[in-house]
């Protein structure tokens, strides 16, 4: 294993390992948020784009692993080009969409997951009108 390899791998390693303590770090907003039916889509988007971020750098490691250990085999190659595609469309996807708001100045929109009635609880109305 070369240096540049020992380098670039403490760097996908402390990369992945920020991205997951930051998803963990913010674990009681999102819960919290869940149970009351609404987040902020700001936040949904970081939270998009980190766990697809930790999944990329997780498939980094895999990658530089087998190429600095030399494990060469035209499917698993093949396999990790896939799986690296789509890591790049759901890291490309979240900061698109954190782009968007930041454009925008929309720190202020919500999505609602389930629709809350005037006393605080679920609507269990299924007919579709309010």
């Amino acid at each position: 294993m070369h240096t540049i390899d020992m380098i670039l791998l403490t760097l996908y390693f402390i990369g992945a390992i920020c991205s997951i303590y930051i998803i963990f770090a913010h674990r009681e907003y999102f819960q919290g948020r869940f149970k009351a039916g609404v987040v902020s889509a700001f936040m949904l988007a970081m939270l998009f784009f980190l766990v697809a971020y930790a999944f990329k750098m997780g498939v980094a490691i895999w990658m530089r692993l087998s190429t600095a250990l030399s494990v060469q085999d035209a499917v698993l190659r093949s396999f990790q080009t896939y799986t690296w595609t789509i890591a790049m469309f759901g890291t490309t996807a979240g900061l698109v969409i954190l782009s968007i708001l930041t454009y925008t100045k929309r720190y202020d929109l919500f999505v609602y997951l389930r629709k809350i009635d005037k006393k605080g609880e679920p609507d269990n109305d299924d007919s579709g009108t309010s």
